[in-house]
């Protein structure tokens, strides 16, 4: 019997252009402009984000790599929950105690991971 190899582990360095190229994918979609999006990147650099956006970078930091997960399950979950206006969603003020009145975008560009994964779950939970 044949046994099965254990899945490849895919370091930093392979996942970084990947991951650069959704985010700005979603980024686009979502309209987002640049300080959000160096916010939801957990950036304060200016010259450091424009490398990243060139793809000028040999492995983002495990914290970037996280916070781009996030971005992403979000982005998934919407597609899934509301397609038609997933990518408006994000800009609208929510109602839920969570975002207490003010848009999911709001509350992911505070600049804590944290936030991001409370909006992730969020999604998570509304999609049951």
């Amino acid at each position: 019997m044949a046994s099965l190899s254990p899945a490849k582990q895919f370091s930093r360095k392979d996942l970084t252009g990947p991951a650069l190229r959704t985010f700005f994918r979603i980024a686009a979609a979502w309209e987002l402009r640049e300080q959000e999006q160096m916010r939801l990147l957990g950036l304060d650099s200016r010259s450091t984000f424009q490398s990243w956006k060139r793809g000028d970078v040999a492995a983002l930091p495990k914290d970037a790599l996280e916070r781009i997960s996030y971005v992403l399950g979000i982005y998934k979950g919407l597609q899934v929950l509301v397609p038609q206006s997933a990518d408006d969603w994000v800009r609208k003020p929510n109602k839920s105690p969570i975002f207490g009145g003010r848009s999911a975008l709001e509350r992911m560009a505070s600049g804590n991971v944290a936030d991001l994964y409370v909006v992730r779950q969020y999604i998570d939970a509304q999609r049951g």
